[in-house]
């Protein structure tokens, strides 16, 4: 009996030696010695062990060695045992492991409890990271696992459990499953730190900045929130500019002693300098005992933020008298080259780069494109592109958005085709980024292409998006469609109703643009500055002078919104079309800001058209005086003294363009048929069929003139004989595609023409008789707007 007892006892003993020696290893050859005694114990067998070790060799990073635990206990039918390797598997990341062990221990039908769910839980959650975005199918399968844990999860009346809650919340950010955190969050019985932390960081990464600074105010009324927290507040104050608020939360790490610490300061000066006080971030900056490379980097990045470049070139001469520069800090001097547009400056920061071995950096190279491309550099963009070694979805982007930067859309499309070859998914800011290009070359093909795209990444219902839509299809000739995607979307912002009603103003529906505008203020949204650009420039376009100008003024009164040049712009542009020249020199004269040539500019197109000479000459010699770099002004001008037979200022003002270096935007139109884009330029003879269209042009001359056309030789801008100018007139670009599309199309089917200059005089007359010959619908857009040429009538009523 004794010797039972003792024997019990020496068991007992070696049982809680091996326990305490298990615990108490503080390395891998610690542990394997450990379970080697336990093997020696025949204990290895036994729930308790087992499971401890599994648990012991993921702590050390060895999954491998946890799996052979499991694998040697036979049979492993203690739920401590699968939640163990379950937990193991998912604290070194193999996610899709610990899943398949969970299944595993499912069809086993072991009663499941609230240790297993955590571990699943945030398996779900880790493989979402891995998956979702890069394989959505994927993606999709990961949520729906996790929702099957949550139904049992609820099934089993363990969702009171604050740490099986705090996983399913931290799940489904990850899932970006908003609406079901904030059910979660508002039905969990005990709340604890970690659950308002989880909420509130969740909100911030999902850009509900609002939504998570009032929930970090509900918190410290009795909870402390962690470092996490509170940078994560911080950011959201930075986000939205919420000083007041920002200086709130700074005060409260302070009577909590955060100050001290270096990442909660760098976290304080990016909040400050986002909300655009940079004396306070410089404050805590100098405050900071141990600045590291981040310090630097945020009072530098603050400074270039708020367009304060010298001071942060001579904090970047400081930052280098202690530190060397990392990636971050090349990154934001590329951005600040080329927001200042200074290529040599580029240059230095490129050369340095490449001397401190960062060239290779994704980041970086990535940085170079744009800043390239932002200096007007196209071709150094390309090169930097194709030197790189490896390539993300940011670098496919950032190429696409220079070649959009730079106005050429050939080698934008190019890109994007090559991208698609190169396996490369396009995602959100890649159609953000093609879009605009569809937009400018009407090339409604691709845009559909492009909205097809959209569907199947699932991110139509994505506001940007919708609005980048309707601004494409509207450009592309096709109302019809914006107003299709409008009314398909389920969000509104103000740039939605804004690029409805511009496209209303396009095609010269003002009417429509009214109601549009009304309903916009009726749903509640406030219109911005450019909502009453769109307004007042769809009242130019339609003649509708009262209401553009009553809106002007309740810009004014109602909204408080001060007017900006582009408003008067509108303005005059509405008086100068409906022949009002008087009273629109007389309200540029009265301005409160500086009138400059755009304003004068706008006064002297309406002079065209009218034929005031004397208004038409005192807008001129404004427009000489100003000075500006802009062609198109000195060309308008030079048009103005053309039409009024005055060849001597218009040598003398062509003169001057050269003598500037300045050049004029050569006319061109282009057109789609069957798939492919012809290009016109005006007195192209270098075509297919140029002979055809010639001849085909002369045939339609004869037959207006027998409909009483009569060649307006004004816009022939040349000093030469009329025969000549009327050659002139009908090499114009458009002509010349209108010929081209009737020879190439099926009778009856409508054409649709783009020109990149204002549609002259003598080409609108002309279009509208050749809609009534050919009975063709012939839909023109050029710089300004649409026009719908239908049985010799325009649907811009002349207002263009």
């Amino acid at each position: 009996m004794k010797a039972g007892k003792l024997g019990q006892r020496s068991q007992e003993l070696l049982y809680v030696s091996l326990s305490k020696a298990l615990s108490s290893a503080t390395s891998s050859r610690q542990l394997h010695k450990v379970h080697s005694l336990i093997i020696t114990s025949g204990l290895d067998q036994s729930v308790f062990f087992s499971g401890k070790l599994i648990s012991k060799y993921a702590q050390f990073k060895n999954p491998v060695g946890s799996l052979s635990v499991f694998r040697r206990v036979s049979p492993a039918n203690s739920v401590y045992q699968w939640n163990s390797i379950i937990r193991a598997l998912t604290h070194n990341g193999l996610f899709s492991d610990a899943l398949k062990f969970y299944s595993q221990m499912r069809n086993l039908e072991l009663k499941q409890d609230t240790y297993t769910f955590p571990s699943v839980i945030n398996a779900c959650a880790g493989l979402s990271d891995l998956e979702m975005g890069v394989l959505p199918a994927c993606g999709d399968l990961v949520a729906v696992e996790g929702q099957i844990v949550h139904g049992l999860v609820e099934k089993m009346g363990i969702k009171k459990d604050v740490i099986v809650s705090n996983g399913l919340l931290s799940m489904y950010f990850k899932f970006n499953r908003l609406t079901d955190c904030k059910l979660i969050f508002s039905e969990m019985v005990v709340r604890d730190t970690v659950s308002w932390n989880t909420v509130i960081c969740g909100y911030s990464q999902s850009g509900l900045f609002e939504e998570s600074i009032k929930l970090f105010l509900e918190m410290v009324d009795n909870f402390e929130p962690d470092l996490l927290t509170i940078g994560s507040v911080l950011r959201a104050c930075g986000q939205i500019g919420d000083l007041e608020l920002g200086k709130y939360v700074h005060d409260y790490m302070i009577r909590n002693g955060y100050e001290c610490d270096t990442t909660a300061s760098n976290i304080l000066i990016n909040m400050y300098a986002k909300c655009g006080n940079l004396l306070a971030s410089r404050e805590v900056f100098d405050r900071i005992r141990f600045k590291d490379l981040v310090s630097w980097n945020s009072l530098i990045s603050g400074y270039i933020q708020n367009e304060c470049f010298e001071e942060a070139m001579k904090l970047l001469s400081k930052m280098k008298a202690d530190l060397r520069a990392d990636s971050v800090t090349y990154v934001m001097l590329l951005s600040m080259s080329g927001q200042l547009a200074r290529i040599h400056h580029g240059k230095e920061v490129h050369c340095d780069i490449i001397k401190m071995g960062f060239d290779s950096s994704l980041v970086v190279g990535n940085a170079l494109i744009d800043m390239y491309a932002k200096c007007g550099k196209l071709e150094d963009s390309l090169k930097q592109f194709e030197n790189m070694r490896d390539r993300d979805i940011v670098t496919w982007n950032s190429i696409i958005t220079a070649c959009v930067h730079s106005e050429d859309y050939n080698q934008g499309f190019r890109m994007t085709s090559r991208m698609r070859i190169e396996g490369m998914m396009p995602d959100l800011p890649t159609m953000l980024a093609t879009l605009p290009m569809c937009s400018f070359l009407a090339a409604k093909r691709q845009g559909k292409e492009i909205h097809s795209c959209i569907f199947k990444l699932g991110i139509q219902s994505d506001v940007p998006v919708g609005n980048a839509l309707i601004e494409m299809y509207s450009k592309c000739g096709s109302l019809k469609h914006s107003l299709l995607v409008f009314e398909q979307m389920k969000m509104k912002d103000v740039v939605t109703w804004t690029a409805l009603i511009s496209a209303y103003g396009m095609y010269g529906e003002g009417k429509k643009a009214l109601r549009a505008f009304e309903e916009m203020e009726a749903t509640g949204i406030a219109p911005d500055h450019i909502a009453f650009v769109a307004i007042i420039f769809a009242c130019s376009h339609s003649g509708l002078v009262d209401e553009g100008q009553a809106y002007f003024d309740h810009m004014k009164k109602k909204y408080k919104i001060e007017p900006r040049i582009e408003h008067y712009a509108c303005v005059v542009d509405l008086l100068s079309r409906s022949g009002l020249l008087a009273e629109a020199e007389e309200f540029i004269l009265s301005m409160p800001l500086k009138p400059d040539a755009s304003l004068w500019g706008t006064l002297l197109s309406g002079c065209r058209a009218s034929g005031n000479v004397k208004v038409a000459e005192r807008a001129s010699q404004h427009i000489i005086e100003l000075n500006s770099d802009n062609t198109g002004y000195y060309v308008l001008v030079s048009n103005v003294y053309a039409a009024l037979g005055k060849w001597d200022k218009v040598r003398m003002i062509r003169k001057s363009l050269r003598n500037k270096g300045l050049k004029k935007d050569p006319g061109c139109s282009w057109m789609e048929i069957r798939n492919k884009v012809y290009v016109f330029g005006t007195g192209d003879r270098f075509f297919e069929q140029y002979e055809e269209v010639n001849r085909l042009l002369e045939i339609l001359a004869g037959l207006m003139a027998k409909e009483g056309y009569v060649a307006d030789l004004q816009f022939a801008l040349h000093d030469v004989e009329e025969d000549e100018k009327r050659d002139l007139l009908c090499g114009h670009s458009e002509r010349l595609a209108i010929a081209f599309g009737l020879l190439n199309t099926k009778p009856g089917t409508p054409l649709q023409v783009m020109k990149n200059l204002r549609v002259c005089g003598d080409c609108h007359t002309v279009t509208k008789y050749i809609s009534k010959i050919v009975q063709r619908e012939l839909l023109v857009r050029d710089a300004n707007r649409f026009h719908l040429f239908k049985d010799g009538t325009c649907s811009c009523g002349d207002y263009w």
